[in-house]
């Protein structure tokens, strides 16, 4: 596939991993394992969004200037997602995952790759609702600097609380939607007191180590951006940094079955891609 049209694709592939390469030696962000076809599509969609007529313009503006990265970086780490995405995952959460978490005095939750933060106040709301917000230390981490403050900041479009109260319900949400935000100037903004067992942290899954002893680790809709080199040392990192026993929770598209670490782990709702390790 020629991912922009009159570009010699070869001129785009050798110039595609001089970029990579250099934002991995100037920056630290290593994209070097990511899906070769997911980062050529963003990074033409890049070129287009920030005027650039070749990869190699646009790595002379990224290399040559921090802010002209960061713009990049918007474009690399696709920051979307919604809140209850995936509804019946959560409805598993709240039924058959939380009676466990329920047994622990405390509770420690990993949420990697947390981009804009919809996940985080998801599932910050179910633990307040059954219970066991109080006691639970979420720890949202991700590489995007924006969106980790966007995240932090808890405000969303108005236009997607429809969509987000329709998932709310479908994950057996408990009370109003509505109970949990004020809307204002065109904006939903959250109950600061959900991240209020929060901390928001930069971590790399291609480049940093084991993150925290946790009972939950939820990264859902990341892994398919990996290839599987990366996928299996993510998942070699959520393996040692889960207790005995601890779960894993994917996206629909994710698995640990066929990676390296998949004999540390058993199946504990597999239609919602929850995993146990062993």
């Amino acid at each position: 596939m020629n991912w922009v049209p009159g570009y010699p694709q070869q001129d785009f592939d050798l110039e595609m991993r001089l970029l990579i390469e250099g934002i991995y030696l100037k920056y630290n962000y290593d994209f070097r394992n990511y899906s070769p076809a997911s980062l050529k599509r963003r990074v033409a969609h890049a070129m287009s969004q920030l005027e650039c007529a070749t990869v190699s313009a646009l790595q002379d503006k990224v290399l040559h200037s921090p802010q002209h990265f960061l713009n990049l970086l918007q474009f690399l780490t696709v920051p979307v997602s919604e809140m209850f995405r995936d509804p019946a995952y959560f409805l598993a959460v709240r039924e058959k995952l939380v009676p466990i978490l329920s047994t622990y005095p405390s509770l420690k939750i990993w949420i990697a790759g947390c981009s804009t933060g919809e996940e985080v106040y998801s599932l910050a709301i179910l633990l307040h609702e059954e219970g066991l917000l109080e006691r639970t230390l979420i720890y949202a981490t991700d590489i995007n600097p924006h969106s980790l403050q966007r995240a932090e900041d808890g405000i969303f479009p108005i236009e997607h609380l429809k969509l987000f109260t329709a998932n709310y319900l479908a994950a057996g949400g408990r009370a109003a939607f509505s109970d949990y935000y004020t809307a204002a100037y065109g904006s939903a903004i959250f109950d600061r007191t959900l991240r209020r067992q929060v901390t928001f942290a930069d971590h790399s899954l291609a480049t940093d180590s084991v993150f925290s002893e946790t009972q939950f680790i939820s990264c859902r809709n990341v892994l398919i951006y990996f290839n599987r080199e990366l996928q299996d040392r993510a998942f070699g990192l959520f393996r040692d940094s889960l207790c005995h026993r601890g779960f894993l929770g994917l996206g629909s598209k994710e698995t640990v079955r066929f990676s390296g670490v998949a004999d540390h782990f058993e199946t504990f709702a597999g239609g919602e891609r929850i995993f146990r390790k062993r």
